[in-house]
């Protein structure tokens, strides 16, 4: 009903802390390959909207969310946003972790090949 909400929101954050970052300068691989988690998120939070609004779960009318205009469909979504919408957001940044700390791991090993080929 909601869950893209979950994702869609760590997106807002994630994107101001990633600009916030570049302002200062930092120097945190994780900082650097944000926009891989950005993309990742803002792309699967758009596809799950698309989703939701096909099966009419999501209207252009208030309250938007259909299941919010009743409160027993209320608690429903949110028992929803709870456990599959976090579950995605999670799934969704430790996948972005490890894209991270892989591209890292090929780096390094790149590295000293490179150097040796040079010599």
């Amino acid at each position: 009903m909601a869950c893209f909400l979950v994702p869609t929101t760590e997106a807002i954050v994630t994107t101001v802390v990633k600009k916030v970052a570049d302002k200062k300068g930092s120097d945190n691989i994780f900082i650097k390959k944000m926009d891989w988690l950005n993309k990742m998120l803002w792309g699967g939070s758009a596809l799950l909207a698309f989703e939701h609004v096909w099966h009419g779960e999501v209207t252009p009318w208030f309250p938007f969310l259909t299941a919010a205009a009743d409160p027993a469909d209320a608690t429903e979504m949110l028992y929803e946003m709870g456990t599959s919408g976090v579950a995605m957001a999670v799934l969704v940044t430790l996948t972005w972790v490890v894209m991270v700390l892989v591209s890292q791991a090929i780096a390094k090993k790149k590295s000293p090949a490179e150097a040796k080929a040079k010599a």
